[in-house]
């Protein structure tokens, strides 16, 4: 069986979306499936950490600025993201896909709405989207989105996909690493005491939220806890993290990381971003202090917040170092709720979406 993702990672968009598609390629590929990647040359793409995880990739050439398209009323917000418009990305797209004609064309991108979809539908068997936002029109057989939005998360595509598509929504599809369900099948339950924090914003960290927070773990009623840095592979600056970090103690510093499931499993809590590790920290029982570093991510944050699930401080143009410092303070001056938090949130996410998701993907 020949599956093709079209997915894009840049500095501007992060690395999440690629790398929950690689975690869905490599389960796919035990089970007999041959993977191919399109993905577009830009500052940030993760062509090579693809081509490391022995699947092909098929690289769309570099859109100069000349070239892009402006967005209009008609296209969905982030469709700039796209750097090309859509059609002049579907006829790239078309000339991969009619050699391979895949069994499944699997679509990541915020930028990609119905009108690439259905100028694409006739060189694959079934189309399979990957969304976040419920914020534009898809024409595909299967769409997952493994967010939470409380009692609306079942209705949010009700308008947007045609009757027939079949939709895995909530966190119980959540596209999570083999690791994370072992390990939390191995673990001990959480006590609520706290003497480990990791720290990662993201595979990008556009605003080095990462220095926010490595300053406000460095007030000197804080120093006594062990810290765990990683950075991503597009961090903007890791030479001032790594001299930040010297001047404190018991500080840690990763990068290059397959994953993070091993320091999520050792933290007590984590101080981090709003995006596609929220699923993996919950499945490991990890209560969590949150920033939205990107807009998109706001609307899940206050949603889990509101139902008890995380810390969420705001968007990282409203966070300061003092409002983590705040929050982290408060999170080991009330162990019992801690405690109470990491049993909530394991109960949201099963962890085993991989496995659902391709089962659904090799019935078709």
């Amino acid at each position: 069986m020949n599956v093709v993702f079209r997915v894009d990672a840049s500095v501007q968009m992060g690395t999440g979306h690629v790398m929950r598609c690689l975690t869905l390629a490599d389960e796919l590929r035990i089970n007999g499936a041959s993977c191919h990647f399109i993905t577009r040359e830009q500052q940030g793409d993760m062509a090579e950490a693809i081509r490391s995880r022995k699947h092909r990739v098929h690289v769309l050439p570099k859109v100069p600025l000349s070239e892009r398209n402006d967005q209009t009323p008609d296209d969905p917000p982030h469709y700039h993201w796209l750097r090309s418009g859509w059609e002049h990305d579907a006829d790239q797209s078309r000339s991969i896909l009619s050699n391979l004609m895949p069994q499944w064309l699997i679509i990541d991108h915020y930028g990609i709405d119905h009108r690439w979809e259905e100028a694409l539908s006739e060189y694959c068997d079934n189309m399979m989207v990957i969304d976040d936002l419920a914020d534009r029109a898809h024409q595909c057989d299967l769409l997952l989105d493994q967010n939470w939005h409380g009692q609306t998360t079942h209705k949010r595509y009700n308008t947007l996909v045609p009757d027939k598509t079949i939709k895995l929504l909530g966190p119980e599809y959540a596209l999570l690493r083999p690791d994370y369900p072992l390990l939390r099948s191995l673990m001990p339950r959480r006590d609520g005491n706290i003497t480990r924090v990791l720290v990662f914003m993201g595979g990008s960290d556009p605003g080095n939220e990462t220095e926010k927070a490595i300053k406000a773990l460095s007030s000197p009623d804080l120093c006594h806890l062990v810290i765990d840095v990683v950075l991503g592979a597009n961090h903007p600056d890791p030479e001032g993290i790594a001299a930040l970090c010297k001047a404190r103690s018991r500080v840690n510093i990763h990068q290059n990381l397959p994953g993070l499931a091993g320091l999520m499993v050792r933290a007590d809590l984590m101080v981090g971003a709003g995006g596609a590790t929220t699923w993996e920290r919950m499945c490991l029982g990890l209560p969590s202090i949150i920033i939205s570093i990107a807009n998109n991510q706001t609307p899940t944050n206050r949603a889990l917040m509101e139902a008890g699930f995380i810390n969420f401080l705001g968007e990282s143009s409203d966070v300061s170092g003092q409002d983590i410092a705040v929050a982290v303070r408060r999170s080991l001056a009330f162990r019992e709720p801690m405690q109470l938090q990491s049993r909530l949130i394991e109960s949201l996410v099963p962890g085993d979406g991989v496995a659902k998701t391709v089962s659904h993907l090799i019935r078709s």
